[in-house]
């Protein structure tokens, strides 16, 4: 077994889980709890927090299934590639919309992910 791969898939289900039940109560709810925002953007909004949580599930077993067989190292690359991806939005939109890490610190979680997921392809 790739002990990197598995760390960076644990990190990702672990990442996975803080998107789904923390930012669920602190992002989603309020979103569709919001008055002031048209149903349109809202529904859409939530539909995109929907597809980021099956991201997040598919990036975690991908690294899983290249951690346990060694002929899938191309997921592990994709999920690598996706969890820098990820990271680099994260720390990059921030600033640019002049916010604070402590207020988006989404970016931050992808970081450890990334790292392991080269370390394990390389």
């Amino acid at each position: 077994m790739n002990t990197f791969l598995a760390l960076a898939a644990g990190l990702s289900a672990l990442t996975c889980l803080i998107h789904t039940f923390l930012g669920g109560r602190e992002i989603a709810v309020p979103l569709l709890n919001a008055v002031d925002l048209a149903p349109v953007p809202k529904y859409v909004s939530y539909y995109c927090w929907h597809l980021v949580t099956i991201a997040l599930a598919a990036i975690s077993l991908m690294f899983a299934i290249a951690a346990i067989y060694p002929e899938s190292w191309e997921l592990g690359w994709m999920a690598t590639f996706l969890a820098a991806s990820f990271c680099i939005l994260g720390l990059v939109l921030p600033p640019m919309k002049k916010q604070s890490y402590k207020a988006m610190p989404q970016g931050w979680l992808f970081l450890p992910i990334a790292v392991f997921g080269a370390a394990g392809g390389a």
